[in-house]
């Protein structure tokens, strides 16, 4: 066991990947020379060289479609979006090439690329440099989409979407980056699409991905002081999702709230309600309940406690679950 951070765990799993298949390169905005904004590449290019790690221009779409290219011809590219917001410059890449190439060759040509986005809010910055875009990504077929949590998911799951054949946008949440835990280099994780419980509880079921698993598990703890016991799940994967697990969970429990930092209207949790109502309709006892951002762009950082959902939005959510 290694105590790691949720960046070092990534940049461990990116080292490992590069170690075991030198088809894997790295690229993006800084990723080399100064190891990423948030050093998820540190150290990467000094030990793998810049034919590996490549430091880019400040041009994302440049980024995607070079990768398409190198993929094409046998590589296994892993670029990184420097911020959340700057990843639509490289949306039409992304949706009208990355996602369709595989299903418009007939499966002939495969896209191994991975795009990592560091997602969401928490550290102070501004629009663009905290949005939750992950909507955008689940509703293009054809991507697969990601969002690890925690440093030992962080680490495994980064090895398998670079593994994985697929186009995969892997969002990692930025405000965990420094979040510590104890990660098992050798033991092997979850199935890339796979969600996982990460606390059993009884009452009521909470949903979350990326930064808000932990302020569910946060509102969980608080809840267990007022006797109510609250099932937590990861949802891990968002495309493909793992339907299975939320039903289990649901159908026991009763009660669903999922929660997510980006704006509720036309979110990703709409897709979740609607696939627990569809699966579980005889087992609610109340409607399923969304906790999530305003319907309105990113605020200045002072508003941002305000705007991102907190242990407070998410118990009021669950008591209102018992209102019905």
């Amino acid at each position: 066991m290694t105590t790691l951070t949720l960046a070092k765990a990534l940049n461990e799993g990116l080292r490992r990947s590069m170690e075991d298949d030198p088809k894997v390169l790295v690229m993006g905005e800084d990723v080399g020379k100064l190891g990423g904004v948030f050093r998820v590449t540190d150290g990467l290019q000094k030990d793998f060289g810049e034919d590996r790690v490549i430091d880019t221009p400040l041009a994302e779409s440049g980024i995607i479609g070079t990768a398409i290219g190198l993929a094409l011809r046998g590589y296994r590219p892993v670029c990184e979006i420097q911020f959340d917001g700057f990843v639509f410059p490289a949306a039409d890449q992304i949706i009208t090439q990355l996602a369709k190439m595989p299903l418009r060759s007939l499966g002939t040509l495969k896209l191994p690329v991975v795009v990592r986005i560091p997602c969401g809010g928490g550290i102070g910055a501004v629009e663009h440099h905290s949005e939750s875009p992950e909507a955008y990504f689940t509703h293009t077929a054809g991507l697969r989409v990601v969002a690890c949590s925690n440093p030992a998911d962080a680490y495994t799951m980064i090895q398998d979407a670079v593994r994985s054949d697929d186009p995969i946008i892997f969002f990692e949440p930025k405000r965990r980056y420094w979040d510590k835990a104890d990660v098992d280099l050798a033991a092997p994780g979850l199935p890339l699409d796979r969600a996982r419980t990460v606390r059993q509880g009884r009452d009521v079921t909470l949903v979350a991905y990326g930064p808000m698993v932990k302020t569910c598990l946060e509102a969980a703890a608080a809840a267990e002081e007022d006797g109510r016991s609250i099932e937590v799940v990861d949802l891990r994967s968002l495309n493909p999702l793992d339907v299975d697990v939320l039903t289990e969970s649901v159908t026991r429990t009763g009660r669903c709230v999922v929660v997510h930092e980006a704006p509720v209207f036309t979110g990703f949790g709409a897709e979740i309600a609607a696939r627990v109502t569809e699966r579980c309709f005889y087992s609610l006892e109340a409607p399923v309940l969304r906790v999530g951002g305003f319907s309105t762009p990113y605020p200045p950082s002072r508003l941002e406690d305000h705007y991102l959902p907190d242990l407070d939005r998410v118990l009021d959510a669950v008591d209102r679950t018992f209102a019905y």
